[in-house]
C-alpha cells in the first residue's frame, strides 16, 4: 500500500493526462512526483507541472512495489464476473459495479456514488450481443477530464460478458450538485 503523498522519481518517461485540462503530457524519467490518489486502477500524482493522472498500465514507472500491487489487483479483477443475465443480456449489476471502478482523478469517490451517472441502459445490437448506453455528467461543465473519465467508463463497461459496445455520453441536464452524492460518497468526503 502506498503512503499518502510519498515522493517518488519516475523510472522512465511516461504519458500522463494533465488535470484538470485533460491534455496529454509526457513526464520525463526521473521526474519527482507525489502520489495523491490511487483509485480505479490509475494514479493521481502531483508533478512539478501540476496534477496528472498516470494509468495503471504504467505503474512500473512509479516503482516496482506498485507493479506488485497492480498484479494483485489484476488477479482480483480476473475473478470471473457473472456470465449473462436473463435472456442472454449482460448482468446489469456487473455493469454498475464496473462503473463504480471509475473515479474522477481529483475526488476519492467513484462516479456512481458521486451521482455523476444519470442512467444506464442495455440494448440488443445487430450482432446478437448488447450495447450499453450510459448518460453521465461531471462535477463542473468546464472539466477537461470529461473525455478521459468517459473513456475510462467505456473501457470498464465493455469488459462485462455480453457487452459488445459501450457508449458514454456527457450531459449537463440536470446540472450536478452535491445533493446527488450517495450516502456512502458523503461519508468518504466527510459530508455526512
Amino acid at each position: 500500500m502506498i503512503k499518502d503523498s510519498e515522493e517518488r522519481s519516475l523510472t522512465r518517461e511516461v504519458e500522463a493526462v494533465q488535470i484538470p485540462s485533460g491534455d496529454r503530457i509526457e513526464l520525463p524519467a526521473l521526474t519527482k512526483v507525489h502520489i495523491t490518489q490511487q483509485l480505479g486502477g490509475s494514479y493521481t500524482v502531483m508533478t512539478p507541472y501540476g496534477l496528472a493522472r498516470i494509468q495503471g498500465a504504467d505503474a512500473d514507472a512509479l516503482g516496482p512495489d506498485l507493479v506488485e500491487e497492480k498484479s494483485k489487483e489484476i488477479e482480483q479483477e480476473a475473478t470471473p464476473m457473472k456470465t449473462l443475465g436473463e435472456g442472454g443480456e449482460p448482468d446489469e449489476e456487473a455493469i454498475w459495479q464496473q462503473l463504480k471502478n471509475v473515479y474522477d482523478p481529483e475526488i476519492p469517490v467513484n462516479i456512481v456514488d458521486l451521482g455523476l451517472v444519470y442512467s444506464m441502459s442495455v440494448e440488443p445490437n445487430d450482432s446478437g450481443r448488447h450495447r450499453v448506453i450510459v448518460q453521465m455528467t461531471l462535477t463542473a461543465p468546464g472539466c477537461g477530464m470529461g473525455p478521459a473519465i468517459a473513456e475510462d467508463a467505456k473501457s470498464k463497461v465493455i469488459l462485462v460478458p455480453g457487452v459488445d459496445e459501450a457508449e458514454v455520453n456527457l450531459t449537463w441536464e440536470p446540472a450536478w450538485d452535491q445533493n446527488m452524492i450517495s450516502e456512502e460518497g458523503r461519508m468518504i468526503l466527510g459530508l455526512a
